[in-house]
């Protein structure tokens, strides 16, 4: 099920900064956009992608962030365009990031999503149209199937 979300939404709005010293990732988790939907928590709790406009996870590098969404339950974002750093935290933690140009007028709170992250196509079933989003990377997509960063250099250095 997909939540949208506007424009430059900032970390402070993902996890605001008095849970910063919180370290359980699940503890972590039910703090998650509380800044912009109190209930974000228990909707996201089964699954959820969130659809974004511009600039993502604008401001603090907090990776915290991230965190918190995937803990939540978060699946994938898709957004217009991501704050860098936010967007390299998210692959490094094994959230998958997708940029689609109009994300936004293609998806609706409660629709229905089918993504292939190995070629960017998105299905909206609810509406029952598809859309692209710019393909990820090999070697991005390798991080994101190995769980994270660290998991993925655990990965390879077992395999030499």
């Amino acid at each position: 099920m997909v939540l949208t979300v506007g424009n430059d939404v900032n970390t402070d709005l993902i996890i605001p900064g008095k849970y910063l010293t919180i370290l359980d990732s699940d503890e972590l988790a039910k703090h998650a956009m509380e800044g912009l939907d109190p209930e974000f928590a228990a909707k996201a709790k089964e699954g959820v992608i969130i659809a974004a406009g511009r600039n993502f996870g604008c401001g603090s590098s907090r990776e915290q962030a991230p965190i918190a969404l995937k803990y939540a339950g978060v699946k994938c974002i898709l957004a217009e365009s991501f704050a860098r750093i936010f967007y390299r935290n998210a692959i490094n933690i094994g959230l998958p990031v997708l940029e689609s140009a109009d994300v936004l007028s293609r998806v609706t709170s409660g629709d229905q999503l089918l993504i292939d992250l190995a070629d960017g196509k998105i299905v909206n079933l609810s509406k029952n149209e598809s859309f692209q989003a710019l393909k990820l990377p090999d070697f991005v997509l390798e991080i994101i199937e190995d769980g994270g960063l660290i998991e993925h250099l655990k990965k390879r250095m077992r395999v030499r």
